[in-house]
């Protein structure tokens, strides 16, 4: 009896292994072999000229900390996210708790419409608001006109440039958000609130007490994401930014992490660095998503 179990359980793991392996060589292939190869070329003097390639150790990363035009890179990343993630998680929430209201009329058209910049293209959104953000002629600057405002001249400018993206970020990103708070919100028993309502509780208290902590799961979720996310943006802060073939502009006032390390990387032709700077971007998201878990998961409880 004991040989055939064994048998029947040697073939369910030969069979699981036999769907597995294909997932397993496209892991290896396409995940963890690019990494190590990075790891290996960070340690070298590195570039896309083929010639000899020395050891340097750490002298990248040394660099990497030392170098000037990438911490600036990183402290435009930082503010980018700072400047995104609250105030986009802020506005989604209550965008959702007004959506997520019974009597709200045209309720599924909003939702719609609100999520739309969400699965657009970010190159067309980026182009758009180009357009947008035009010191002249631009809707934005238009608009401030009429209300007697005089608009800055928007990514002309080293002190508005990246407020402008972040404008867009936070405007494209605000759908997603709301769906996700929209998923938590209703799944918060009806009956607490009705609880708190026959205990004569405001709205605000019934907020404060039943709907935020309950909302914990859910926050963790859009802060973690957001803030990945955010420290890895690329695409609007090159297509609205670039001038003459070189984004980060002006005066590198919207240089962030990512394109810093793909020009340097491809553009000025050091792999070795631009790998380094890949890992250093790698292991701060992974200390500030560590703190995040840390410090916003809490426990609760449904009752």
């Amino acid at each position: 009896m004991k040989r055939g179990v064994s048998r029947l359980q040697l073939r369910e793991y030969l069979w699981a292994y036999t769907f597995l392996g294909p997932a397993f060589f496209f892991l290896l292939v396409l995940v963890v072999f690019p990494i190590l190869f990075a790891l290996w070329i960070s340690l070298h003097d590195w570039s896309l000229i083929p010639r000899d390639f020395p050891w340097i150790g750490f002298a990248n990363y040394a660099e990497a900390i030392e170098d000037a035009l990438t911490r600036k890179s990183l402290r435009n990343t930082l503010v980018y996210t700072v400047g995104v993630v609250p105030v986009g998680m802020s506005l989604a929430l209550v965008l959702a708790l007004i959506m997520n209201q019974d009597r709200l009329p045209l309720r599924t058209a909003l939702r719609t419409v609100y999520f739309i910049p969400v699965i657009t293209s970010w190159v067309a959104v980026s182009f758009v608001w180009i357009w947008m953000f035009e010191p002249h002629y631009g809707m934005v600057n238009n608009v401030l006109g009429f209300f007697g405002i005089e608009g800055p001249k928007w990514l002309a400018s080293p002190t508005w440039a990246l407020p402008a993206i972040m404008l867009v970020a936070i405007w494209k990103g605000l759908g997603f958000s709301m769906v996700i708070f929209l998923a938590g919100l209703q799944g918060i028993p009806r009956e607490f609130y009705e609880a708190a309502q026959i205990d004569g509780a405001s709205r605000w208290a019934r907020f404060q007490n039943i709907t935020f902590p309950l909302l914990n799961p859910t926050i963790v979720f859009i802060t973690v994401t957001g803030v990945i996310g955010s420290l890895q943006v690329f695409t609007p802060a090159v297509i609205m930014t670039t001038r003459q073939g070189e984004a980060g502009g002006p005066i590198d006032s919207t240089r962030v992490m990512v394109y810093h390390i793909y020009a340097t990387a491809f553009r000025y032709n050091d792999l070795g660095f631009g790998a380094a700077l890949a890992f250093v971007l790698f292991a701060l998201i992974l200390v500030i998503t560590l703190i995040q878990l840390r410090v916003t998961q809490r426990e609760f409880e449904y009752g």
